[in-house]
């Protein structure tokens, strides 16, 4: 775990949630023609994600109005408001390395290969435009876990016209988001969403609920653009942490805006608790990007595929083994762990592994 890692704080979370209604979040998304075509791996114009045409909907989406319903929904549920016991850490590791890089978002752009600025994929090594809930599950995976074959993908870093990809499993933490961790329940199958906006600003991406740390190399922490003094070292690399919204309707795998069927924690009014919104109930796992990047020096040529430093955003398409996703969330978030990809916390020996020496259920 690394010393910085925390949960957004309550605060923080308020003040970007008021923002984001106030129309100042950078949420919105309107249709578009097709970006530019790249010119040295980038997009000539910053057209970024936009919402597909209804004539190329996804084969789980037949009538293409953008609403993928959960077969079957979550109802009856409320927010918790419990306080369980105070416990520091409540989480574990997907470790998923890179297996390649392409113009396709199958959650934007779904059925439309090459519409999409360059994506750099971890996890599923199937994941492109026409890729569904089925084909994932059918796919094979970098993630150290096999059971995790869920599409993890973000904007490609370049350094001038040169890709920089991330090297070994990256870390993708899966905690708890809300106060109340042993609410948390594992996503459903064919869950698809959007973190963050590429068509935001500087400052709503720095106000962002999802903003940990933005941009850090070295000392230098809580960047916006890429840091200017990063040290020349083999060692250093430029890394970003970023943490997903948390919170579930209950009723849609994906919305016409990726984004609107998930929500992010909010402050249980005369407490310091987070819980989850009236409207969106039910607690899930939230996913932190904690990715690095192997360049270092004088990042002034350093840039996304989706444009500037502060366009960083990344999707995700829910595609684990339900039984292996259940028992790591059980184990680890909601019983109060801090654990690596098999389960174990080192720190609790006597709590056992989720998963056996191969990462598969036991």
């Amino acid at each position: 775990m690394a010393r910085r890692s925390k949960i957004v704080s309550g605060t923080l979370i308020a003040g970007a949630m008021l923002l984001t209604s106030l129309g100042l979040g950078g949420i919105a998304m309107s249709a578009e023609a097709p970006p530019a075509q790249p010119v040295g791996g980038v997009t000539a114009a910053h057209a970024g994600h936009v919402m597909a045409a209804p004539s190329a909907s996804s084969p789980e989406d037949p009538d293409g109005d953008g609403y993928i319903p959960a077969d079957p929904p979550v109802t009856g549920v409320t927010p918790s408001t419990k306080e369980p016991p105070h416990r520091y850490f409540h989480e574990f590791q997907a470790n998923c390395s890179v297996s390649h890089t392409k113009a396709d978002d199958p959650i934007v752009y779904p059925q439309q290969p090459g519409a999409s600025h360059d994506h750099t994929f971890m996890g599923n090594t199937t994941t492109d435009a026409a890729s569904t809930t089925a084909s994932l599950a059918a796919g094979r995976t970098t993630c150290k876990a096999p059971g995790d074959k869920s599409g993890y993908w973000m904007p490609t870093l370049f350094q001038g016209d040169r890709p920089v990809l991330p090297v070994g499993p990256q870390t993708i933490y899966y905690k708890a988001g809300v106060t109340d961790y042993t609410s948390v329940r594992p996503f459903p199958k064919g869950l698809r969403f959007v973190v963050g906006n590429p068509m935001q600003s500087a400052e709503e991406f720095r106000r962002h609920p999802g903003f940990v740390e933005g941009w850090e190399c070295g000392d230098s922490f809580f960047n916006v653009e890429f840091p200017k003094d990063c040290p020349s070292r083999p060692e250093v690399q430029v890394n970003i942490r970023f943490q997903a919204p948390s919170c579930w309707d209950g009723k849609y795998l994906d919305t016409p805006d990726h984004r609107s069927h998930m929500a992010y924690p909010v402050v249980n009014p005369g407490t310091n608790n987070n819980v989850c919104p009236a409207d969106h109930p039910v607690a899930l796992p939230m996913i932190e990007f904690k990715m690095a990047f192997p360049v270092n020096g004088d990042l002034s040529q350093v840039r996304l595929a989706s444009g500037p430093s502060w366009s960083f955003h990344y999707d995700f398409f829910n595609a684990w083994d339900a039984p292996t996703l259940k028992a790591l969330v059980d184990h680890c978030v909601v019983g109060a762990l801090q654990c690596d990809a098999r389960g174990y916390d080192q720190t609790h020996p006597e709590a056992g592994a989720a998963l056996d020496d191969h990462y598969e259920l036991p």
